[in-house]
């Protein structure tokens, strides 16, 4: 695997040794129900913009500037909660989102919330000990496919004067890269979830040499969700021929689209490392 040393990389590490040296470590802690999106709090208390729309932030022990990786949460876009991933007590920060869902919400307004996260993220992480440049974007299922589509269309970071290249990496665990079949349905489509479509919403439509780096965790093909390792496969083949400097796609044996998050656990920081220390990439 090719790892390219952009300028972004070097600027880091030149200003790492610095930082360490004339910032305090930080503590082990974790800061809850957040409100990432500031117009927000001019909405009724009970407002489901505003319950549903908050964040929580794990910050590590250790020293500043180490990197964070945002968490969007599984559910078919219609459930599940805010969670942080299997990743305290490495060094990385975690931060776990709440976003609407369907039926109170529709599309876009997943994908609206994920990318004022990522906002918030970026722009506030330093005032916790986290370096801005280092942070990416990761998900679980429909998590993964809203990590996806934010971290490889323009659109959804472009009104915070941002884009995919300020992100270190994309993280994606079984996630979709056809357009969401939740989305399918709630833009009007009656065909069966199994049938790919590869429109606007589809992470595929964006595939490109120019993204961050990409990680695609899928479990089992004989045991995941149908179409899933398939589909990853694709878009890391895809990146691949564009000419990507670094895509990983990884496969876990044995495990179901219910058990792969807990896998990704051990491949994920591994990504991490090999991002941004690029001469520990194989």
């Amino acid at each position: 695997m090719k790892i390219m040393l952009t300028k972004k990389t070097l600027l880091l590490s030149a200003l790492a040794l610095p930082l360490c040296m004339c910032v305090e470590a930080v503590a082990d802690r974790v800061e809850s129900n957040i409100q990432y999106r500031a117009s927000d709090l001019e909405l009724p208390a009970d407002n489901y913009q505003r319950t549903i729309c908050t964040l929580d932030v794990y910050v590590p022990d250790g020293e500043p500037g180490f990197a964070t990786i945002i968490n969007l949460h599984g559910g078919g876009l219609t459930e599940g909660k805010k969670s942080f991933p299997a990743l305290k007590g490495q060094g990385i920060g975690l931060v776990a989102v709440g976003y609407r869902l369907a039926p109170q919400a529709d599309v876009p307004a997943f994908l609206e919330d994920a990318a004022a996260a990522v906002a918030w993220t970026i722009e506030n992480i330093a005032s916790y000990g986290g370096d801005p440049d280092k942070v990416f974007l990761a998900g679980y299922s429909a998590g993964a496919y809203l990590a996806a589509m934010v971290g490889m269309d323009p659109q959804w970071l472009a009104p915070y004067g941002l884009s995919p290249d300020d992100l270190a990496g994309i993280i994606c665990v079984s996630g979709q890269m056809s357009t969401h079949f939740k989305v399918k349905k709630l833009r009007g489509d009656t065909g069966p979830e199994f049938r790919v479509v590869v429109d606007e919403y589809a992470p595929l439509t964006y595939a490109s040499k120019d993204l961050p780096p990409v990680c695609l965790i899928v479990g089992d093909r004989k045991i995941e969700y149908k179409n899933r390792v398939e589909e990853n496969e694709l878009m890391a083949v895809s990146l691949r021929n564009l000419g990507h400097p670094l895509v990983e796609f990884h496969e876990l044996p044995g495990l179901n689209h219910g058990t792969v998050s807990g896998g990704a656990s051990k491949v994920i920081p591994g990504f991490v490392e090999r991002v941004l220390v690029p001469e520990q990439a194989p």
